[in-house]
């Protein structure tokens, strides 16, 4: 497969990108840091080790993910990390099914009275590349931090089962405007594949040693080969994604048009029934056409 025209840097939301910079004991400071900021203070992960990727033991075919990562802390807190970049009607249904196959994993074969439901804290977090949150209407945030709280008061009910979904799309923000590392980790994921350095904005140890990894002339030839598929996926799916998008615009452009016919089409009725008015006049007063107007008065003779 022939090499594509490539930037100074991978893209870290392919599928390769993801699991390259966030995937392997020896980058795994990467993660450790990316997740504390995260949680912005909530909680420190001084440690943490990998899960073979089957743990979370899903056998449908789930082609819209790129990479289930699954890791836990040193204190027994557990981890899935994933990239999503199509939207799906059942994603928060998915992300509910794979905490709850991490909890129930914790169970014990025998002697569960002695266990007594010591459930490990349990944590998803969703990188959603391209896309917003299903049902977020007109909302801007980039972030949403979950847990399980009271309906009414809004108060916390149980903290040790998280959702954090980033949406990379509302993040705008440019590199003068970066605040803090949170941002300059969404920054990164965002813009990597575009970015020609490592700016000012940007220069910290931890940012230092992903961008030497992210080097797209660092990669031997056999992981040039798996990245580049891995673009050529990402691409594809935006490709769909966009059309797709664009044949729902298309769609709810023609349904606004048709409403607006149809209410017009009313207002022209009550108007041809006063009979006060020439066709010309209705056409203007309704600012239609006369063969509009014409049209609605055919209507009404043949008992429409």
């Amino acid at each position: 497969m022939s090499e594509l025209k490539q930037s100074k840097y991978i893209d870290i939301t392919t599928d390769y990108g993801f699991k390259k910079v966030f995937g392997s004991d020896t980058n795994k400071d990467l993660l450790i840091a990316f997740l504390n900021e995260l949680f912005r203070g909530r909680k420190v992960i001084a440690d943490l080790y990998y899960n073979k990727n089957e743990h979370v033991g899903d056998t449908e075919d789930i082609g819209t993910v790129i990479f289930d990562l699954t890791c836990t802390a040193d204190n027994g807190e557990r981890f899935i990390i994933e990239v999503q970049r199509t939207a799906q009607d059942n994603l928060k249904r998915r992300m509910l099914y794979y905490s709850s196959k991490l909890i129930a994993d914790q169970a014990p074969k025998g002697n569960r009275r002695a266990w007594n439901y010591a459930i490990s804290e349990v944590y998803i977090i969703v990188l959603m590349d391209g896309f917003t949150m299903p049902d977020a209407g007109d909302e801007k945030y980039f972030l949403h931090d979950i847990c399980l709280c009271y309906r009414d008061q809004g108060k916390i009910f149980y903290d040790d089962l998280g959702f954090i979904y980033l949406e990379l799309v509302n993040f705008v923000k440019a590199e003068a405007e970066l605040v803090n590392d949170l941002d300059r980790w969404l920054y990164i994921l965002k813009n990597m594949s575009s970015l020609k350095g490592l700016s000012t904005y940007l220069r910290k140890p931890i940012f230092e040693k992903l961008f030497q990894l992210a080097e797209y002339s660092k990669l031997k030839p056999e992981e040039r080969e798996m990245y580049n598929v891995s673009l050529r996926n990402k691409w594809d799916a935006e490709s769909i994604r966009s059309s797709q998008e664009e044949q729902l615009k298309r769609a709810r452009e023609k349904a606004m048009a048709e409403g607006k016919a149809e209410g017009k089409a009313e207002v022209i009725k009550n108007l041809l029934s006063l009979d006060k008015f020439s066709n010309s006049e209705i056409a203007e007063l309704s600012n239609v056409t006369v063969e509009f107007v014409n049209e609605v008065q055919a209507e009404i003779a043949k008992g429409k």
